[in-house]
């Protein structure tokens, strides 16, 4: 049993060692994105990586604020859809919603906070940066 495990981590040192040399390339991290101190590269930011909520918040960056039928319409997206990733946003305190009635009609409207503009701000400044560096290449 032993002389397999020992077997086994000889095999997968040689595969590391003969994959890094074919490819010949070294991990190096992009210019002009922050590096995080315990796992190298700053990663995108999952939350608003994701195609729907780019959309809620790249929308509501551009307007003073939207209501959900408005977003629903722009996104070309369900209720359901909608609903769900604009409460992922609010709890993040990316965007903040409004539920008021105009007249006997029940209203939603959105709006990006201020923690959320920072937040598009960093992840386009990432992609920015991507971008960038594979036109360096």
């Amino acid at each position: 049993m032993a002389r397999n495990r020992a077997l086994s981590q000889t095999i997968s040192d040689s595969s590391s060692e003969l994959n890094s040399q074919k490819s010949g390339h070294q991990l190096r991290s992009v210019p002009g994105i922050a590096q995080n101190d315990e796992s190298g590269p700053m990663e995108l930011d999952r939350l608003i990586h994701e195609r729907l909520r780019l959309g809620i918040v790249s929308a509501l960056a551009v307007n003073k604020s939207l209501s959900f039928n408005e977003l629903k319409t722009l996104l070309k997206t369900s209720d359901g859809n909608l609903s769900v990733h604009a409460r992922k946003l609010e709890e993040a305190e990316y965007i903040t919603c409004e539920k008021f009635f105009e007249g006997r009609v029940p209203k939603t409207e959105y709006r990006l906070t201020p923690s959320g503009k920072q937040a598009l701000e960093r992840y386009l400044d990432h992609m920015e940066a991507l971008i960038q560096a594979m036109r360096e290449r």
